[in-house]
């Protein structure tokens, strides 16, 4: 049940990314929601799909992980992969229990639900669809790669990314979480294979589109290889407005601190570039601070920090 007069916050992406954000969210006053992309083809969820035709349980854990309640001895458990020889090797317990509740469940959204409530999760977790996704991308040179994990590989630029089946519908959830949503947050995360494959269900960009509430783009901090290779802040909007068809982000966070030079590792990883003129033509109100975390060594949002950025763009309640 919905919390009266909170703010109703809906944070959209998949990957790393995502759960780190959710994290700083969690202990606010606000009613949360995570739509999460359902298109990850590699490591653990890859093996299952290539077994059951079932949505890649990997990303859905992670968030379900970053707003739980619970003992962190069981969190550890559900987080912990197999390092063995054989068909065990590289799986995660927490994808193996998502996927026994959905045989033992009338779906595979019932699993998330039983398990959101097993881990006394604050907020709500739905799956972009319901149906798998095939992420495909076409390359600058006209190849086509099929694969979410297998599209940065390629060393070569990417045109666009695309969906199969095309014509996938979102949950309604989804729906009716856009539909009532005083903010809408995109990202951080891969912008061609965590972010977009959201974005590309049609009925659910259409919805995000046609929303009153801020929407609110989280720039990424380092480059990706293979994906966004020397792209300005401005150019992952501009990518995202590409693919959906219409510009329709209006602000966007932007970390302002430097890397330390050690942390950019591979070598070909680089901080991303700001791009104020860019920005501009863009129309988007970019917020500039320090959202950099360097916490054991890994280059990340501060999720406090991103939090109580987002909660200054929330509109005031009439």
């Amino acid at each position: 049940m919905k919390k009266l007069n909170r703010p109703n916050v809906v944070v959209i992406g998949g990957g790393t990314g995502l759960p780190v954000i959710l994290e700083g969210l969690k202990g606010q006053e606000i009613n949360l929601t995570a739509i999460v992309a359902v298109a990850d083809d590699g490591g653990s969820s890859g093996k299952i799909r290539k077994q059951m035709d079932v949505l890649p349980p990997g990303d859905i854990r992670n968030v379900m992980v970053a707003l739980s309640n619970v003992d962190p001895r069981f969190v550890e458990l559900l987080q912990y992969r197999f390092n063995v020889d054989g068909e065990l090797s590289g799986h995660v317990i927490g994808n193996l229990i998502l996927i026994a509740l959905s045989e033992l469940n009338e779906s595979y959204v019932a699993a998330i639900d039983i398990l959101s409530k097993v881990l006394r999760i604050r907020g709500k977790v739905i799956p972009a669809t319901d149906k798998p996704l095939i992420l495909k991308a076409k390359m600058k040179d006209g190849s086509i790669v099929t694969g979410e994990s297998m599209i940065p590989l390629q060393g070569k630029q990417i045109d666009h990314v695309f969906l199969e089946p095309k014509d996938v519908k979102p949950l309604d959830s989804a729906l009716q979480a856009i539909k009532e949503a005083d903010l809408i947050t995109i990202g951080p995360g891969s912008l061609y294979t965590s972010i977009l494959p959201n974005l590309l269900v049609k009925d659910l960009a259409q919805a995000i589109v046609e929303s009153k509430a801020p929407k609110v783009y989280i720039t990424n901090i380092l480059t990706q290889i293979g994906e966004t290779d020397d792209f300005s802040d401005a150019d992952h909007i501009q990518v995202i407005h590409e693919h959906v068809g219409v510009p329709f982000i209006d602000k966007t966070l932007i970390n302002i601190s430097d890397v330390p030079k050690e942390l950019l590792f591979p070598d070909d990883v680089m901080q991303v570039k700001h791009d104020v003129d860019g920005m501009a033509k863009l129309g988007i109100q970019a917020v500039y601070e320090d959202f950099l975390s360097t916490e054991d060594r890994l280059v990340r949002h501060d999720g406090e920090k991103v939090a109580r950025a987002l909660l200054n763009l929330l509109p005031e309640k009439e």
